[in-house]
């Protein structure tokens, strides 16, 4: 399939430099160490120093004992552990996975970590755990730390609060429909649709082969709500859609919300049968096996999917809301996400500080890439993986930051996003906007 490829934009859009290295042996040695500077004393959990974050040591010297990676991707456990025996083989550093769901890990990862018990290095969501994190004094500042400079300075901004670089997001993810092509060209469908008559005429031409166009997990919250960030991308009346609700500068009774909600549930009669019982393993399911056309999540899920057996092609098919004939302001999302961090609480931030090093060259950032099928905001990573190779034109497209996560207040978020599931199973518009406006206002 082949996909309109548009200008480079200006902030919150996708743009990347591709700059190249000469490829070095697998897992290169990188010089890691641990006796760098001990963390500064202020701002940590339970301190009594100032509110600014603790600095980082610089990895280096000699280093040893263990350090505890604390994050919410059990799927990447597998090629992690490749990486920590690499990096224990150059350092002498040991390390050990703890692992919990991501809703779980949304919840109480701050409270856990908070004692350094667990995550002397750790991750969290962008946005709402980020400004978690930033509050409770748990990451340090990362601004000064040398290997900063592997990353693409535009692509980790979501890593930054109120100017300072707390934690370095790993991944560039895609938070959009998945679509197997071969099922498209089955059904006509050649080219990406690029507005809404185009995304319909796709719908009911899937409809015509007998397969269901989209498999919608309504009963996952984290991931059936992938959706709102392409329908919303070219809805809004400017990027900041979702922001400006929680400032109360915009209402989800605004035409531009209610005619979302319209076209969302237009397209809800495209979804499998029992659709808000669903959860994300029935619909990987149904679009593993070819049952499905569309799995309405993100890039994240590739990985599973081919676990799952698939073997079709894949490209997005991010929901297009403009009229035919209408340019759309964004062709797609991405999102910067799995912020990598050192907790200001460690029992062995040196060793921490080498392991973030450590990811964050590029040719072993290649091999989490490959053995996850994803995307990274390193410079310099040449991919193996076919599903990153073939998707990676996407990286150069005019694509919005996924405004999903401009929610910083969850409950507020929840009002927008249920609007949905309310106009999916039999709400008008009208009335899912109405209520979840009254929501909205009970929280400002």
């Amino acid at each position: 399939m082949n996909s309109h490829r548009s200008h480079r934009s200006s902030s919150g859009r996708s743009s990347v430099g591709r700059s190249r290295i000469d490829r070095r042996s697998l897992l290169t040695a990188f010089g890691v160490g641990g006796a760098g500077a001990a963390l500064a004393a202020c701002g940590g959990p339970g301190s009594g120093g100032s509110d600014e974050p603790d600095t980082a040591p610089e990895p280096g010297g000699e280093a040893g004992g263990t350090v505890n990676f604390y994050h919410w991707r059990s799927e990447d456990k597998a090629v992690l552990d490749e990486l920590a025996t690499a990096f224990t083989e150059q350092s002498g550093v040991t390390i050990e996975q703890t692992i919990d769901p991501s809703e779980q890990y949304q919840s109480t990862a701050a409270q856990k970590a908070r004692g350094g018990d667990i995550g002397d290095a750790l991750t969290a969501f962008r946005g709402t755990q980020l400004d978690q994190f930033a509050d409770l004094g748990i990451f340090t500042d990362l601004g000064d730390a040398s290997y900063v400079g592997n990353y693409e300075e535009n692509l980790i901004s979501p890593g930054q609060h109120e100017g300072t670089q707390l934690g370095l997001p790993y991944q560039l993810v895609f938070n959009m429909p998945l679509l197997n092509t071969e099922l498209a060209e089955q059904a006509g469908v050649s080219e990406v649709p690029r507005d809404w008559d185009a995304y319909l005429d796709l719908m009911d031409k899937l409809k015509g082969i007998g397969v269901t166009p989209i498999a919608w997990p309504g009963n996952d919250p984290a991931n059936a709500f992938q959706i709102i960030n392409s329908l919303a991308m070219n809805a809004g009346p400017d990027d900041e859609m979702f922001a400006k609700i929680e400032t109360g500068e915009n209402k989800a009774t605004d035409d531009w919300w209610v005619k979302a909600l319209a076209q969302f549930q237009e397209l809800s009669t495209c979804f499998q049968d029992n659709f808000s019982g669903s959860g994300v393993d029935g619909v990987l399911s149904l679009f593993s096996q070819g049952e499905a056309a569309i799995l309405p999540t993100g890039s994240y899920q590739i990985g599973q999917v081919r676990e799952a057996g698939a073997e079709f092609p894949l490209e997005f098919a991010p929901v297009m809301t403009n009229a035919s004939g209408e340019e759309p302001a964004y062709e797609g999302i991405f999102n910067s996400t799995y912020i990598l961090g050192i907790n200001s609480a460690a029992t062995n931030p040196e060793g921490a500080a080498a392991w973030i090093e450590f990811l964050s060259d590029p040719v072993n950032a290649a091999v989490y890439g490959d053995g996850t099928s994803q995307h990274v905001t390193v410079q310099g990573v040449e991919y193996e993986n076919p599903d990153l190779q073939a998707l990676s034109p996407w990286i150069s497209k005019n694509t919005l930051l996924a405004p999903r996560f401009q929610f910083i207040d969850l409950d507020i978020r929840s009002a927008i996003e249920n609007s949905l599931i309310a106009v999916a199973t039999g709400s008008t518009p009208e009335q899912a906007a109405e209520e979840a406006q009254k929501l909205v206002e009970e929280q400002l």
